[in-house]
């Protein structure tokens, strides 16, 4: 039976109506030209960039995923939402070279810095990592809240996570093939509104119902609470693997977040995801000027902030209802005979405290959140993958189309991944630890992106076969690390033989097989680059830090304000407290 009452069902439909009449209204707008439908004209607003980075961002992953996370680990995965620093490097550090390159792609940024080659081998592996990532994960996620809240819900055979899969994915996939990344940028603005407003509501009322947070503290323990993991859990002597459990996977969506793991091996994935990542990235390249875009960077630091007050607490809150006793329709759904969370219904904490907690009204508010968020990531990672086809692979083929027909070249794009998205859905109905997943898959994709733009951006020496090398060796490696846990993920009987090749790899923890992709990828680009000719300096100049013009580094220095300086050190000391505070 449905948890939504009638005026729920209201406040939901009266949220469509917005969204849709917002979508419908910049449909209408001039959308001819690829910047007009690929950039939304250059002329986005601070705000409207750093809301819309936001929701892409804080998308179903976030929603099922994160809350899942505080429910089994507690804090752990907060290092990753205090990432925030991450955008204040890409708007104060690579935004002029972005913005002055007037460039549609990250993978074109690496054109223009290297070749052509590494732009084509960019474009390649971002499209396959959405599949296997953001696009997954959306589908998955949006099936989860349909299942939980409208669990008796069924069309022509389709139980209500099909239902709720595929009504996402079409919903979604109609306004971004028709508005382009204007009806994203502008939807998720506000989307971003109604989700913080949302998720906040959920945790004030999960507080209240109880105890406030002390009782939270308390029934959940201190250790719940600990954002700094020991290197070698306790109980287990001198181990370099994760811990095994009798849980299928365990080893893969471990309870277990070593720092060092965390300190090295985060900031890498943050960085890559934050600062070259096309899906977050092309907001800020939408922007009116150098201004515009940091202020919107740096409003979607302080946004980004949120995540671990308003998942990962509710997240914790729903695991110490359901421990305490003070909900057991809870407990009955989540914990096992022990007492702990069983990891295959983790991923419903966040809707289940929705429908347990909240008056009816706000719950379909808060509905409409969840159903924003899940949107607003989808409808980004369509419109960023049909930007990388058209704009890197099909015009590069197709140099003399007509802007009208590369703008019909993005729709049928997106079109396409929305098709790969309703055939995928069959795929991740039995994925689970979703948020692992996501950082897991992206650890073993991230590391050559990184090494690529960063040392090139801060080393001129570096040449286009360095960067190549370095990005086909570390694809390689992390796509052979894809290849040997596809097995085991999929087959809950598989496993390789103990103390063989395949098993050391398989079980050797996600960050640190990540951390050894990162080294070999910048050994190989560094080397490749000193062992081979330099690159021009017409190749390089104004793209790394030591061939910036004179000019150019007055017109960045016209673009700062005292204001989002002084917002930008206001989120670096609000990290440091985080950190300082959640400590067990």
């Amino acid at each position: 039976m449905s948890v939504l009452a009638t005026l729920d069902w209201v406040i939901i439909a009266l949220y469509f109506v917005i969204i849709l009449g917002i979508a419908w209204w910049v449909i209408r707008q001039k959308n001819d030209t690829s910047d007009d439908y690929f950039l939304a004209g250059r002329n986005l607003g601070w705000f409207v960039i750093g809301s819309s980075i936001f929701a892409s961002n804080i998308g179903s992953e976030h929603i099922v995923g994160l809350a899942g996370s505080g429910a089994t680990d507690g804090v752990a995965m907060a290092h990753y939402e205090l990432h925030a620093w991450c955008l204040l490097v890409l708007g104060w550090v690579l935004a002029p070279f972005y913005m002055r390159s007037k460039i549609y792609t990250m993978p074109e940024f690496l054109e223009k810095r290297f070749s052509a080659a590494s732009r084509y081998v960019l474009s390649i592996i971002s499209l396959i990592a959405y599949v296997l990532t953001k696009v997954a994960v959306g589908i998955f996620a949006g099936g989860i809240v349909f299942g939980v809240l409208l669990p008796e819900v069924s069309f022509m055979g389709l139980d209500s996570f099909w239902v709720g899969s595929i009504l996402m994915i079409l919903l979604t996939g109609a306004y971004t093939i028709m508005g382009g990344l204007k009806a994203v940028a502008y939807t998720e603005a506000i989307q971003t509104v109604i989700l913080i407003f949302g998720a906040v509501t959920v945790t004030v009322y999960g507080l209240d119902a109880l105890g406030g947070w002390g009782e939270l503290k308390r029934i959940a323990g201190s250790e719940m609470f600990n954002l700094w993991k020991p290197l070698v859990p306790e109980g287990v002597e001198g181990t370099w693997e994760p811990v095994l459990t009798e849980t299928r996977m365990a080893w893969y969506f471990n309870s277990n977040y070593p720092w060092i793991g965390m300190l090295f091996c985060a900031p890498i994935i943050g960085l890559w995801y934050w600062c070259t990542d096309q899906y977050i990235v092309q907001r800020m390249l939408g922007a009116a000027n150098l201004t515009e875009a940091r202020r919107g960077t740096i409003a979607a630091a302080l946004f980004k902030l949120l995540p671990v007050f308003i998942f990962i607490i509710p997240g914790i809150i729903t695991f110490a209802l359901a421990a305490s006793g003070k909900m057991p329709e809870l407990a009955e759904t989540l914990l096992d005979a022990d007492g702990n969370i069983i990891n295959a219904n983790a991923q419903q904490v966040f809707p289940l405290l929705v429908a347990k907690v909240l008056p009816a009204g706000i719950r379909g508010l808060v509905v409409a959140g969840l159903l924003a968020a899940l949107m607003s990531s989808l409808a980004g990672v369509f419109n960023a993958s049909s930007t990388l086809f058209t704009m890197d692979l099909y015009s590069k083929f197709r140099p003399n189309v007509s802007e009208r027909q590369l703008v019909r070249v993005g729709r049928i794009a997106t079109a396409v991944m929305v098709v790969i998205g309703l055939l995928w859905i069959p795929v991740i109905q039995g994925s689970r630890g979703l948020y692992d997943y996501l950082q897991s898959v992206q650890g073993y994709l991230a590391p050559p992106i990184f090494v690529v733009f960063f040392f090139g951006v801060f080393n001129k020496r570096l040449n286009a076969k360095g960067a190549l090398a370095a990005m086909l060796v570390g694809f390689t490696l992390g796509l052979f690390r894809l290849m040997i846990d596809t097995p085991v993920m999929l087959n809950e009987g598989f496993a390789y033989e103990e103390g063989s090749f395949f098993w050391i790899i398989n079980n050797t923890f996600f960050q640190y097989y990540s951390l050894l992709i990162f080294l070999i990828s910048a050994l190989t680009m560094v080397v490749v680059s000193y062992a081979t000719e330099a690159p021009p300096l017409e190749k390089v100049r104004g793209l790394t830090m030591s061939t910036v013009s004179d000019e150019q580094r007055a017109e960045t220095r016209a673009s700062v304000r005292t204001a989002d300086i002084v917002v930008s050190v206001l989120v670096v000391v609000l990290i440091l407290i985080a950190y300082g505070y959640f400590t067990g």
